[in-house]
């Protein structure tokens, strides 16, 4: 088992931080959050471990980080992810025990989809829970992790095959310390990145970014003709024609009406079209970065920087660039989206393909058996050498696609949206509380029929203006939030005041009870 101490702090000598930041898996979003924090954040102090080997820096980073961290009795604060066992080092590290404690759950064991009930490790849950019970402050990055950890507490502990055993209401002692805080996303200018030929939807300006005027259309307002309603009417609805006679599938009299009506309007919107319509913009795929990668010797393939930025004139010609950005991992579904792609092209439909994303010790076979058959169609293959290699390709992508079946948050898919990605994610996990409606899809056949349409129609796509308010998931939305539990003397000093919607607007009623964060 690697544990090596990442040695960044060196000025800890000098006793002068009030916030101890631990983060037992440092990679990914974890890592993400904590360079923030320790960018943003002043007085604080951070102690890590590499993005290896999860199982064990979940049963044994508290005892290392009892070790390493020296005593210091300047703390305020201390902020761990959930990986780490607060209670294990609460209990090895007694100075600790007065410090403000704050856990934050990128995500949550108990709901962690297996494919087996058998291999679920009770230990990761439970050390989850009575970390929850030492931590003063509890906090979630969304509604959705939140609530189904909270729901989930009593019926967990149940199995725990000891009929002495009484433990109810542990749900009702950690609720009233939870809170909703939001991942806090630092994205980059798009127009440092592109080379004046971005691809996918117009962003509207209520996209929430330092600049939401790239990617705007000066023809704006030509999408409120009908014309422009009609294609707004298709994307919501492109699920539900269907162009393939004898395709096999078994749909009611209902659907089948909805289906004509749909054909008709699709018919009437090429018209229109061809009348002038599809001035919009095209693109094609650069390359991509997801942090580091476990393996190396990957086939990857990535297109050269000049292929990425195609003729303006010409977009209107260029297929579909479909975009696949998560871990290759099995609670991502990499099954559906490959077998969704297969479909796509064996009616033949004309597509680019671009799926990124890290890589670990085991990858699901799907990709190596599923890449000789799409060649012609991938311009972008696995792990790229940079972040901005990375948004180049979310800037050429029109469409991006998520079959997780473990979301609590979704950077990636958020960092799409920012990029000009019309997002189709599963109507289900944390993606109704970020998209609207229009985005979701119910089942993989209305994944299927969407993106089969947006192949035959890729200008309804980069008509679309995207209706996603990703600025409350800021960094300038949220940092008061943050510094009012790492480093509360910045707001006093400045006269700021946290922003509490922000962090409490998506909890329900029932669970608003927060608690108080003073740190006194």
């Amino acid at each position: 088992m690697e544990m090596k101490q990442e040695m960044d702090c060196p000025e800890e000598e000098e006793n002068g931080h009030r916030a101890l930041i631990i983060e037992p898996f440092y990679g990914g979003s974890h890592k993400q959050l904590i360079d923030v924090l320790m960018e943003r954040v002043p007085s604080c102090v951070k102690y890590t471990l590499p993005a290896k080997k999860w199982h064990w820096k979940a049963r044994t980073s508290a005892l290392h980080f009892a070790q390493i961290v020296p005593r210091n009795q300047s703390y305020k604060v201390l902020f761990a992810s959930s990986v780490l066992n607060l209670a294990e080092l609460v209990a090895l590290r007694a100075d600790l025990a007065g410090v403000h404690k704050v856990l934050y759950f990128h995500e949550n064991q108990l709901i962690y989809p297996i494919r087996k009930q058998q291999d679920r490790d009770f230990q990761f849950g439970y050390n989850q829970i009575i970390s929850c019970l030492v931590a003063d402050t509890v906090l979630f990055n969304s509604r959705y992790n939140m609530e189904s950890f909270l729901s989930s507490i009593e019926s967990f502990l149940g199995v725990i095959p000891v009929p002495d055993y009484r433990l109810k209401g542990t749900a009702s002692q950690i609720r009233p310390k939870c809170r909703v805080l939001y991942f806090p996303l630092e994205l980059p200018s798009l127009e440092n990145l592109s080379c004046n030929h971005v691809g996918g939807c117009r962003q509207s300006s209520v996209l929430g970014s330092n600049d939401s005027k790239i990617g705007e259309d000066p023809t704006r307002a030509s999408d409120s003709s009908s014309s422009g309603r009609l294609s707004e009417d298709c994307l919501r609805t492109g699920e539900m024609v269907s162009h393939d006679a004898g395709s096999g599938d078994d749909e009611s009299k209902t659907q089948s009406s909805r289906d004509d009506l749909e054909n008709v309007s699709l018919k009437l919107l090429d018209k229109s079209s061809q009348a002038g319509m599809d001035g919009s913009e095209g693109k094609d795929g650069d390359s991509h970065s997801k942090e580091a990668n476990e393996q190396t010797g990957d086939c990857n393939r990535h297109v050269s920087p000049g292929e990425g930025c195609p003729d303006l004139k010409s977009t209107s010609q260029h297929p579909l660039h479909i975009l696949w950005a998560h871990r290759w991992e099995h609670d991502k579904n990499p099954d559906l989206f490959f077998h969704t792609v297969m479909k796509l092209h064996d009616l033949g439909l004309d597509f680019r393909l671009s799926v990124l994303g890290e890589k670990f010790s085991e990858v699901p076979d799907v990709f190596s058996e599923t890449q000789p058959k799409l060649m012609d169609h991938i311009i972008n293959w696995g792990y790229l050498p940079s972040k901005v290699e990375y948004y180049k390709v979310l800037l050429a992508a029109d469409v991006a696609v998520s079959t997780a079946n473990h979301e609590f948050f979704g950077v990636a898919m958020l960092e799409a949206v920012h990029c000009g990605c019309y997002p189709l994610c599963p109507n289900r996990l944390v993606y109704p509380e970020i998209f609207p409606q229009e985005y979701l899809y119910s089942t993989p056949q209305q994944l299927f029929k969407r993106l089969r349409e947006f192949c035959r129609h890729p200008h309804l796509i980069r008509k679309h203006i995207l209706k996603c308010d990703i600025s409350k998931f800021s960094w300038e939305k949220l940092r008061c939030d943050y510094l009012s539990l790492l480093d509360p003397t910045s707001l006093i000093n400045r006269e700021e005041t946290p922003h509490s919607e922000v962090a409490t607007a998506a909890i329900p009623s029932e669970a608003a009870q927060v608690s108080s964060l003073s740190l006194s």
